[in-house]
Parts: structure tokens; sequence; C-alpha cells
């Protein structure tokens, strides 16, 4: 059984109302991830989340637990649809679809699918604050609400190797993420994860945001931080799984409604 939702965070919830949500099928359960992670692509692209042919975000497929699904290389998020999505093994094979495959993708999420069976879906892309934060070697502050989600929740990944392509690199993140929701890669970006694609892409999002609040900050002056005791309570209601994943509900609705043709 999943957790039940605290009243004083979700007040519209129902109180027999279940976290995660259960389906009557695989079917079911993997036709909603998929159309939550081409959901979440037109997110990233309406956010201009993208850079060239850099960006990925993946879920584990629910039968098949070495299995992935991840936007294809090449193609923007601002046009992924369902039938774009490809189902990547972790061995590198593409076994459904006809998209190609990042690189740089499978290499980051294969790791961290395989060594975390508790994280079902991750983030990556160049976004413009996530990198211009992660250029300074520090892991954030917690100096708004928002950033206390990631209060001692998040890691920093130090020294840039490149493109993410070497296998030990991979291992590293996919070890240096367990327990937490996000890490900064160093001279690279951010990369958030969680156990539903609605939650990772919600870390995503606030998490670029609270990179461009402490940047805007920092510049205007020196941020006064919250206590660690506050930071932490914070955390506990605004960082939990259901938080994030109840986050994203408003905006897929209405990228939703916006672009429906990304459900062909």
């Amino acid at each position: 059984m999943g957790d039940k939702a605290p009243v004083d965070l979700v007040m519209n919830v129902k109180e027999e109302f279940v976290f995660p949500v259960q389906y009557e099928s695989f079917e079911a359960d993997r036709l909603q991830r998929k159309q939550r992670l081409a959901a979440s692509c037109r997110l990233f692209g309406k956010f201009g989340f993208d850079e060239g042919a850099a960006g990925h975000i993946t879920v584990r497929d629910p039968e098949r637990k070495d299995h992935f699904w991840v936007n294809p290389m090449g193609v923007s998020f601002k046009q992924i649809k369902v039938s774009d999505l490809i189902l990547v093994n972790h061995d590198g094979v593409v076994v459904e679809g006809s998209g190609m495959l990042n690189g740089a993708a499978f290499t980051i999420h294969s790791n961290i699918h395989k060594q975390n069976p508790d994280i079902d879906a991750a983030a990556h892309s160049h976004s413009v604050y996530g990198k211009s934060w992660s250029a300074l070697g520090r892991k954030l502050d917690p100096i708004t609400q928002d950033a206390c989600a990631f209060y001692d929740e998040h890691i920093l990944l130090e020294e840039f190797t490149g493109v993410v392509l070497e296998e030990e690199y991979g291992t590293q993140i996919g070890n240096a993420i367990t327990g937490k929701k996000a890490a900064i890669l160093q001279n690279h970006g951010l990369l958030t994860v969680a156990k539903t694609v609605d939650a990772a892409v919600w870390w995503y999002i606030t998490m670029e945001r609270s990179c461009q609040a402490q940047l805007l900050a920092e510049a205007a002056g020196k941020p006064k931080l919250i206590s660690p005791a506050v930071a932490a309570s914070t955390q506990q209601n605004v960082g939990s799984e259901l938080a994030g994943w109840f986050s994203f509900q408003t905006l897929y609705n209405v990228i939703v409604a916006e672009q429906p043709d990304l459900f062909d």
C-alpha cells in the first residue's frame, strides 16, 4: 500500500487516496508512463530546456524492469509524441521504436536504473540556469521554500570529464544518486530522479528555477539562509515523492490542453 496524502499538503485529495496510483494492468500503467513522458518532453521544450540534441528523460517499463522508455535523439522536445518514444534494454538495444538512442542518455540512465531499483524515472538537460549554477561547483543553499525540497537531498559530482559516454562515469552517477533526488553535474547541468516520471520532471523544473533564484539573489547581495532545522522540516513537506507528483499534475493538464497531438 502507498502513503495517505498529508492533509496540510494536498487539501483536496480525499482521505482514501493512495499513492502511488495503482493500475489494473501493465498495459494501462505503461500507457500512462509513456503519456507522462511525452508530456514531460513537451514541457521541457516549452520551458526552453532544449539545447540542440542534448537532454533526455526516461521512465522504467512497469513489466520489463530492465528496460526503459526514452525520447529519441534528434527529435525536438517540442515535437515529441508518444509514438516517437523508444524502449531500450540495459544492454543498449532498442527493442521498440525506430529512433536513435543518445549515447550519453544510455550511459547515464541505464546505470541509474540498474543500480537503483527504487528509481523509475530520471531527467537531465542543459538548461541555462542549471548549467550556469553547475559551473560554480556548489550545491544549492536553502534560501527559499522551494529550494528546501533539495535540502540534504542532492549531491554535487565534481570534475567535468567530457560528454558522458564512459561506463565508469555512468556507474559513478548511478551510485552517487542513490538515496537522493537530484545531482548537480559540475560544468554540465542538472539531473533529477524519482519513483514517477511526474515527480522526476517536477524536481527538474523546480531545481532549475531554484538555481535561477539563487543566481539572482547572489547577484543582488548575500542571501539569508533558512536554518537547518526549518529547512529539514520544510523538506519533509515540499520534498516528498507525493509533493513532486502532485505538483506536476497542473503542468500536465495545461500541456495536454495546449498540445493534445503529443498523444499521437
